[in-house]
């Protein structure tokens, strides 16, 4: 009995003391904030394009060699045909023009008039409009680091061609107010190209064609937080003519700095 009401003494008074070391903690010192990790920045390209342009194969080639050189997840082309020399197709041949590439191109081509191919790099032009030098541009802009992170998750129903896309924005560093937009582009569209040349493939392959705008034409306002999580989720009914197995989701973040951060995730799991 002795020993018990010893050890119980023992016990009140490591719990006194521990009550009384924690009180002499400020509040603001008891959690330790740790910073989210950095995060790399991708590179979205928009590819002004369009069927019935000559040179637009040679821009196709420069996008290709640098989506090669610095990996998909690090750079994200999507095929904006669109403009004066886009082409909305026939009953017998596929036209690729879209109303939303139109307000698009209409909207960026405004003042600059400089015909197409073009591209914007992040929402930036190059500096040089010539195609050789985009390789060393998109080098500089994948060297920065993102003020945040974007996750995609997709879930397709092959009966009723439904598509439910869950995207999350991740603050990593600061807090980032923009817009968030939610894109389809299609690959393997086989469809008439004008060539280099001055003939005509139709049975060119046309890649990261953009199809259409889940979200709107501009996207939605967005708040990120650094350390915390914005969620947005959507459904999309993709057409008869789509391919679904070549369809992915562009998601991305812009703001008046330009393009944030943005991620391509495909909405069929590729079999390996």
């Amino acid at each position: 009995m002795k020993l018990k009401n010893i050890m119980l003494g023992a016990m009140s008074a490591i719990i006194t003391l521990a009550a009384a070391s924690c009180s002499n903690i400020d509040e603001d010192e008891r959690l330790i904030y740790v910073k989210p990790a950095d995060v790399g920045r991708a590179v979205l390209i928009e590819d002004f394009t369009g069927q019935k342009c000559v040179n637009c194969p040679t821009g196709t080639e420069a996008i290709n060699a640098m989506v090669e050189t610095y990996g998909e997840e690090n750079v994200i082309a999507v095929g904006i045909h669109s403009g004066p020399l886009g082409y909305k197709g026939t009953k017998k041949k596929v036209g690729l023009m879209t109303d939303t590439g139109n307000e698009y191109y209409n909207n960026w081509d405004s003042e600059k008039k400089i015909g197409q191919p073009w591209a914007l790099f992040n929402r930036s032009a190059a500096p040089n409009a010539n195609i050789n030098t985009w390789i060393t541009y998109v080098k500089d802009l994948i060297s920065k680091k993102a003020k945040l992170s974007i996750g995609v998750t997709n879930a397709y129903d092959e009966a009723s061609r439904t598509l439910t896309t869950d995207i999350e924005a991740r603050g990593t560093d600061g807090t980032t107010v923009g817009k968030l937009q939610v894109w389809l582009i299609e690959d393997g569209i086989v469809a008439l190209q004008m060539m280099p040349d001055g003939s005509s493939n139709d049975d060119y392959v046309h890649n990261h064609v953009f199809r259409a705008a889940v979200n709107g034409t501009w996207g939605e306002d967005v708040t990120v937080k650094e350390g915390e999580a914005t969620n947005k989720q959507y459904t999309y009914t993709l057409p008869e003519n789509w391919n679904a197995e070549n369809v992915s989701v562009v998601a991305f973040v812009y703001s008046d700095n330009g393009v944030e951060q943005t991620v391509k995730k495909a909405i069929v799991a590729k079999q390996e």
